[in-house]
């Protein structure tokens, strides 16, 4: 991967109200098919994305969140959670779905994808990005 790009995706949006949420992770999942190196940051209400338990059938809008579950298999890994936007919002790490890739330098095992970081370890991500798309 030393000649892919490493694309950041910083996902800023609630998940329903407004279409940046959902095209943001079909444009995910398509740029993962073409093997680009993805980095997902989730910060402000963005953070919602990634909750439990979502019902948005009462606004008449399809529940997307479950295809988060997908990530892994995409060999997306690299899921960084904003630390202060979870505080922020009365939100804890128990909050969000379980998220997890199949590590095959480990046997196969199962770990988590999800990085909690603070805006410091932000920074320094949106720092390392060849190509910042923000949603």
């Amino acid at each position: 991967m030393s000649n892919t790009k490493t694309f950041v995706y910083i996902n800023r949006k609630a998940p329903y109200g407004t279409v940046y949420a959902l095209e943001s992770l079909e444009v995910v999942l398509i740029g993962a098919a073409f093997e680009q190196n993805v980095k997902l940051i989730f910060m402000d209400d963005g953070v919602f994305q990634l909750t439990r338990g979502q019902d948005p059938e009462g606004i008449g809008m399809k529940n997307f969140s479950k295809t988060y579950a997908a990530l892994g298999d995409y060999d997306i890994n690299q899921i960084y959670i904003d630390q202060q936007s979870l505080d922020d919002r009365g939100l804890t790490i128990d909050d969000l779905q379980a998220l997890v890739y199949e590590d095959e330098d480990d046997d196969w095992n199962e770990k988590s994808s999800i990085h909690l970081v603070n805006r410091e370890q932000l920074s320094d991500i949106i720092e390392s990005a060849d190509v910042l798309l923000n949603f």
